[in-house]
């Protein structure tokens, strides 16, 4: 008898009379929330305009869930299309089956085009809603959880995930939770790269591109504990490769970037208000003065008046 263990959800949909109310499509629309509301407030301190980043996550939302199950779908075509299978289960997004290198990959082509229509440089953006993305994750994560799915060995630690269903292959038992493990890794990358981008000033994509690395150093380790189907290469799995792959790219552009683009940029919207401090010469000081000159003149222009009735002038 377990004494301590993760219980899992009896189930991960409630219904509001005919309308389901999904635990794993929740966690993703929080999710997406906190990243527009963390980057927004990133993107107004680094000069930016209130709103924007909302703008292009309406791009980029929409292309990243269409990338992250197109990988998945992808990745575990044998799921969807072998004998025996229904072709039309590759469109329930609600069942769980989002790759994070598809969303990321096809997300940043939907940002890129809203970036372009705001007129705004997409790595300032980037770096901008990078600590969101990891937070996004996080809570994402636990979507799965709800769906019972994507757990790691069997184990028998004081935190094992009770896994309680057989559908779709599964042995009811303890397992690592790696939707957890996850999830606590990508709370501590966000936290790092805003560290980093307050510590360092990364500027030019740098800090998105230490989320991705720090990011694929976790997913590595913790891909190398589940046990659900997955294809192999060499004797890793195809999450692995991907995860190291893409670390190095991520590295190798953070160096690049450095010597290239020292730095970060001055302006990341050319558009948007700047708060100026008023001097002596500016407008709103230059129209006062021209409204107490005004004032000074009227004394004068209606004694000359009464002067000129009685006759009289100034010496």
């Amino acid at each position: 008898m377990e004494l301590a263990y993760i219980p899992s959800p009896s189930r991960g949909v409630l219904y509001l009379g005919p309308i389901p109310l999904r635990g794993y499509a929740f966690c993703i629309i929080i999710g997406v929330f906190v990243a527009v509301w963390l980057g927004n407030k990133r993107w107004i301190a680094r000069g930016g305009r209130a709103g924007t980043v909302a703008d292009i996550a309406v791009w980029a939302v929409p292309f990243g869930l269409v990338g992250g199950r197109l990988y998945h779908v992808i990745t575990d075509y044998e799921l969807y299309f072998s004998q025996g299978r229904d072709w039309v289960d590759a469109f329930k997004v609600w069942q769980g089956g989002l790759g994070i290198w598809g969303a990321i990959a096809l997300g940043a082509l939907g940002a890129w085009i809203g970036a372009r229509r705001r007129g705004v440089p997409m790595p300032a953006y980037a770096d901008a809603v990078a600590p969101g993305i990891a937070f996004a994750q996080a809570i994402g994560r636990w979507g799965n959880w709800f769906n019972q799915e994507l757990y790691g060995r069997e184990t028998h630690v004081p935190w094992a995930l009770h896994i309680t269903s057989a559908e779709g292959g599964r042995v009811p038992g303890y397992y690592h939770p790696t939707f957890l493990y996850e999830s606590l890794w990508c709370i501590g990358v966000g936290f790092l790269v805003i560290w980093a981008d307050r510590r360092f000033k990364l500027g030019h994509g740098r800090a998105f591109a230490l989320y991705v690395a720090a990011y694929c150093v976790g997913r590595g380790w913790i891909e190398y504990m589940r046990v659900d189907d997955a294809h192999h290469i060499l004797g890793l799995r195809l999450n692995d490769w991907t995860a190291m792959i893409v670390f190095l790219l991520a590295v190798t552009y953070m160096a690049v970037s450095s010597r290239m683009r020292p730095g970060r940029e001055a302006v990341v919207e050319p558009e948007a208000p700047e708060a100026v401090a008023e001097t002596p010469g500016s407008e709103a000081d230059a129209a006062a003065s021209e409204g107490e000159g005004e004032d000074k003149a009227e004394p004068d222009a209606v004694e000359t008046k009464d002067e000129a009735e009685s006759g009289t002038t100034k010496p």
